[in-house]
């Protein structure tokens, strides 16, 4: 009876060494990783409640009218793999804006990233992406009836759920992100919808992007989904592996050719 305690008290004290490292080293990566957001943006939008958040904006070297495409950011916050695919696309002739949901933070600590994420208000998000997308509209050289929303794993939930708050987008893609599978919820989506989604995605089933293509039909909102073989979760990633081709430039050139069918460049 003695040993047992020993080891359940042992047991005790390593987990919780191991929860204050944890929690120390968020500590420690929000304080190291401050100036991160600022150092990526070179714009300030305000949101709903007056607060300013910063943002990431590329635009096409020459002038004109463009479409333009709210671009949001992983679950990690606005870093540089989507400042590149901003820049990128820019390049292909849409107005881009990145905003930062996170309002400053941004990391590469896994830990730290869940904790951004689960701590989140999805309404402020929300609020903010319909300031962002306001903000893309009213720009001179942007068309305000081709823009369009998309994110990438938490950016392509976020995605989904401005569209289905908000008749604004042209078009909604989704990179991985949540679904929703209620026809009746999405009825409410003002256009087209893309799905690029992981064969080996742990955190997305199979069955569950079958089931949102199937609410989509039943909705009557057209829709293009496609499972990429032999990958998983985040696959595409920044520009070099989407460069480097494989399911990450597959998927990125089925965006751009979905792009152009729906908003065009």
């Amino acid at each position: 009876m003695k040993t047992l305690r020993k080891i359940l008290i042992g047991l005790g004290v390593v987990l919780l060494i191991l929860l204050v490292v944890l929690v120390g080293s968020v500590a420690v990566d929000a304080l190291l990783g401050r100036d991160r957001v600022e150092q990526l943006t070179n714009t300030t939008i305000t949101g709903p409640d007056g607060e300013e958040f910063r943002a990431y904006v590329a635009r096409p070297d020459a002038p004109g009218n463009y479409p333009g495409v709210v671009m949001i950011h992983e679950f990690f916050g606005l870093r540089p793999s989507i400042v590149e695919k901003a820049e990128a696309l820019a390049q292909e002739g849409y107005v881009v804006v990145a905003p930062d949901t996170y309002r400053g933070r941004s990391t590469g600590w896994v830990p730290r990233a869940i904790f951004l994420r689960v701590t989140l208000p999805m309404e402020r998000v929300v609020g903010d992406l319909d300031a962002a997308f306001d903000w893309l509209a009213g720009q001179q050289d942007v068309d305000p009836q081709r823009v369009a929303v998309m994110g990438f794993c938490y950016g392509g939930d976020a995605a989904l759920q401005y569209s289905l708050a908000h008749p604004k987008p042209a078009a909604t893609g989704i990179f991985y992100g949540s679904l929703v599978t209620d026809p009746a919820q999405l009825q409410r989506l003002p256009g087209p919808v893309l799905g690029i989604f992981g064969e080996e995605d742990a955190s997305i089933p199979l069955s569950e992007v079958n089931a949102f293509q199937v609410a989509l039909d039943a909705a009557g909102i057209p829709n293009q989904i496609t499972i990429y073989p032999g990958v998983g979760h985040a696959f595409v990633t920044g520009m070099d592996a989407i460069q480097a081709g494989g399911a990450p430039g597959d998927a990125w050139a089925e965006f751009l050719a979905w792009l152009d069918t729906t908003i065009g460049s």
